[in-house]
């Protein structure tokens, strides 16, 4: 880093969460990127911006992911490890045990998984959205929110629904269970086995 600071560069704080440090790298990115300019003293310039953007996004992560991965990873390791056996209220209060400014994307991602297997799928598709937005590469996150609405429509002979019904329908509970399978499997296990 040649004796700069890091966070100086992306011009965030050392308190600065991983949305925050992502949001200042892409804009930083955006402002810099080497192709927005075509004059070749200005394009060598924003290159060697652009590599000092890198170089200080990399080592924040780095540093930020060690210090906060030891603790959240063992603990959504051990709350997977809770969801697999089917003690979902365990599951439940150690994810809200977690402080909100740590809620990542597989905080939001295994927060949707409970209420799936509470049978609160309206809840479920939120918190699944919300992980997916935080992570958009991350194919698990993915592969449960859409299934989840994949079986909806399958399971509703296309129905939806519009404005602001939000009451029950004769489809809803089919499509509940459908979509707890589904999570399930996600999972490990098997709610309906013929399905």
């Amino acid at each position: 880093m040649n004796g700069k600071d890091p966070y100086e560069i992306l011009g965030i704080s050392r308190n600065a969460d991983e949305e925050e440090i992502k949001k200042a790298y892409r804009e930083l990115a955006k402002k810099y990127h080497p192709d927005n300019f075509s004059d070749e003293n200005m394009k060598n310039l924003a290159e060697e911006k652009m590599k000092e953007i890198n170089e200080a996004y990399d080592f924040i992560t780095r540093s930020s992911s060690q210090n906060y991965s030891s603790y959240a990873d063992s603990e959504f390791a051990n709350i997977r490890m809770y969801l697999e056996q089917n003690n979902y209220s365990e599951a439940e209060i150690r994810l809200d045990a977690i402080n909100s400014a740590d809620r990542n994307a597989e905080w939001y991602f295994l927060k949707g998984c409970v209420m799936s297997q509470r049978g609160w799928y309206i809840d479920a598709q939120k918190y699944f959205n919300t992980a997916i937005n935080m992570d958009p590469q991350n194919a698990e996150y993915r592969q449960a929110y859409e299934s989840m609405q994949r079986n909806a429509t399958a399971y509703s002979g296309g129905y939806r629904r519009r404005g602001s019904d939000a009451g029950c329908c004769n489809m809803d509970f089919c499509t509940s269970l459908i979509c707890a399978d589904c999570l399930c499997e996600c999972l490990g296990g098997d709610l309906i086995s013929c399905c």
